[in-house]
């Protein structure tokens, strides 16, 4: 840098320096801008105080504003449901509880909204999916009464009832219950009725009320429902002699699906009060008036039920099913409109009783209400074999063995030496037939097809004359069907089967699956079921060897029948409980065993040589043939030779 840039640098920084010092306020300048400094600060203090109390002022009169509106709105709900309600204007508000109780068997929740039972809980049972199992639940089904008031129509459901007891659950407890005892009364009255009871009250004023009085006992399957008035005879409308009672269930699921499973017998049953049960079809939806006094209605499942039982009878009802069977969650809606005699005294009451357990023979039975008839055990002889042998049989072995799968080989044991005699006596007869099989041939080829009275007369001369009977071999078979009838009716309803396992079997009350097929065949289904499998190649094996005993030629046809049939049983069967094919396998492997027992115990040469005997014999007339013939040469008719 030279000297005339440094000596311009400093000439211009002098300058600056003696400009600033020149043009310095004085001290009163800087008094007076501090004075207006203070004074627009002070302005602007003022003017924030002001928008701060005129703020508030304004909050104040809305907050005023709002009391006084909330209050006049208030008051106009309140008017509002006074004019809807009338007398039950103050229960129509409030805030729902559940409360609780149970036994060693169910829980029951109750709801003081609508004072309902709001869902019930089967406690010694589970869902297919091992869930607890619920019969129905509040979110999906409806309890209450309907009726008008004041010439308002009043639903209970919708108001808030008074519990006579805050306490939320309550659990009554006793001696221990052994296994099949579960749910009998007899149980109670030996000295273990404890009890406990709970009262819902709608409230319509002072010392008026609707009230819903449940009481549950130990070891009972049983909820006693009362419906009380008290005082409503100036506020219930009495131009009826009945009030309804509406209960609506949206019905879970509790069974895996299955072509014949919980759809085939899910629906609504009912008792007329001198008549047998009924019920609306399970193949479809339908509906029903009931316009005569019955006992009792129930919704019912595969293996359980929901039954209200009248103490005297329901003047009327109308019930209702829609079913959804491709609905995964739910077998269906069943619906119950029930009138309930009312006859607008000061004080009434309606005594019922709710029914919520297992649909179990001996349970139902107990109550003497034909309420086991819902079970389906069969029609006329089959449903006999069913009460007075099978489900007897079944129940003693139950009280020593544990395993079902070895009971039902027991069963099968049992029931094939109660007709051995006669499965031997067959046997007999048909190696009779089939030693007479060359007289049968020549008969045959004597009179050919064209001749088919002269041959049937010229066979059945032949059997008279050897002494054979050729309907011997049905007499088996008649003890045995009814047998068989019975156990295709026992196992798919028999509760003691649902989920008891056996061998790869997860639920002897439900098909056993080996084997998910990537396909749906039509009657068969989309999985294997082994037991069935089993059961169908037994029955052909079992067929086979009875086939070599008979003679089929006279009818071809029945033969290629007999093939048909376990073919026609193995898409039938496929989709039923396993239980029954596992006993139909244990039949044919019995009876497999007893044609090789037979075979070694009948010498079909001595037969033969016995019957050639009773050929040269002379054929012995019955009294009643000798009697005919008599009278016959009295009117000068020639017997035949």
């Amino acid at each position: 840098m030279d000297r005339n840039t440094i000596l311009g640098a400093v000439l211009i920084f002098s300058i600056l320096i003696g400009f600033s010092y020149f043009n310095k306020p004085s001290e009163k300048q800087l008094a007076a801008a501090k004075h207006q400094r203070d004074s627009i600060e002070l302005v602007r203090m003022e003017q924030a105080k002001q928008i701060a109390s005129e703020k508030k002022l304004e909050e104040t009169q809305a907050a005023l504003s709002a009391t006084v509106n909330s209050d006049s709105l208030v008051s106009d709900e309140n008017q509002a449901r006074k004019e809807k309600f009338g007398a039950f204007s103050e229960a129509s508000v409030g805030k729902e509880k559940f409360y609780t109780v149970e036994n060693n068997l169910i829980k029951v929740t109750l709801s003081n909204k609508g004072g309902r039972i709001y869902s019930v809980e089967l406690k010694n049972f589970k869902t297919f999916d091992g869930k607890p199992l619920l019969l129905f639940e509040g979110t999906t089904s409806k309890f209450g009464m309907n009726f008008f008031a004041q010439n308002r129509s009043i639903e209970t459901e919708s108001f808030y009832f008074t519990p006579s007891d805050s306490t939320p659950s309550q659990v009554i407890t006793g001696p221990e219950v052994k296994i099949g005892k579960e749910g009998i009364e007899k149980f109670n009255t030996d000295g273990a009725n404890s009890s406990k009871s709970i009262s819902m009250r709608l409230m319509a004023g002072e010392g008026k009320y609707l009230e819903y009085k449940y009481s549950l006992s130990y070891n009972s399957y049983l909820v006693g429902f009362e419906v009380n008035t008290k005082n409503l005879n100036n506020i219930v409308t009495t131009n009826s002699s009945s009030l309804d009672f509406v209960w609506n269930i949206k019905v879970p699921r509790q069974e895996r699906t299955s072509q014949y499973g919980e759809d085939s017998y899910s629906t609504i049953y009912y008792k007329y009060q001198d008549d047998d049960v009924d019920k609306i079809s399970t193949s479809k939806s339908g509906e029903e008036s009931l316009r005569t006094k019955t006992k009792w209605i129930s919704f019912k499942q595969l293996f359980f039920a929901s039954t209200l039982i009248s103490e005297d009878a329901f003047p009327s009802a109308d019930i209702k099913t829609e079913l959804t069977k491709e609905d995964p969650r739910y077998v269906g809606n069943f619906n119950a409109a029930i009138s309930l005699p009312y006859e607008g005294k000061e004080s009434e009451s309606v005594k019922m009783k709710f029914f919520f357990g297992p649909s179990h023979y001996n349970t139902l039975k107990q109550y003497d209400l034909s309420m086991e008839n819902q079970i389906n055990l069969g029609y006329v002889v089959i449903r006999q074999v069913n009460q007075w042998i099978i489900i007897p049989t079944f129940n003693f072995l139950r009280r020593f063995i544990d395993n079902f799968g070895i009971i039902i080989l027991l069963l099968t044991i049992l029931i094939k030496l109660l007709i051995f005699p006669f499965t031997y006596k067959s046997y007999h007869s048909q190696a009779k037939m089939k030693a007479l099989k060359p007289e049968i041939d020549e008969i045959n080829a004597k009179f050919g097809k064209d001749k088919p009275m002269e041959k049937q007369q010229a066979t059945m001369a032949l059997y008279k004359k050897a002494g054979v009977n050729p309907m011997g071999g049905c007499l088996p078979m008649l003890f045995q069907m009814p047998v068989l009838f019975a156990m295709f009716f026992f196992f798919p309803t028999s509760i003691e089967l649902r989920q008891e396992s056996f061998l790869w079997a997860t639920d002897l009350s439900s098909y056993d699956s080996i084997m998910t097929l990537p396909f749906n065949i039509p009657f068969y289904g989309t999985h294997v079921s082994l037991f069935c499998l089993l059961m169908t190649i037994t029955t052909i094996i079992s067929t086979y060897m009875n086939s070599q005993t008979q003679n089929t030629e006279a009818m071809p046809g029945m033969k290629t029948m007999m093939y048909i049939m376990p073919v026609m049983f193995l898409f039938i069967l496929n989709g039923y409980a396993s239980g029954l094919s596992y006993y139909y396998f244990l039949a044919n492997v019995i009876t497999i065993g007893q044609i090789y027992v037979f075979r070694f115990m009948i010498d079909e040469d001595k037969i033969r040589a016995q019957i050639v005997i009773n050929k040269k014999k002379p054929v012995v007339k019955s009294k009643f043939q000798q009697k005919l013939e008599e009278m016959s040469k009295q009117k000068g008719i020639q017997p035949r030779k």
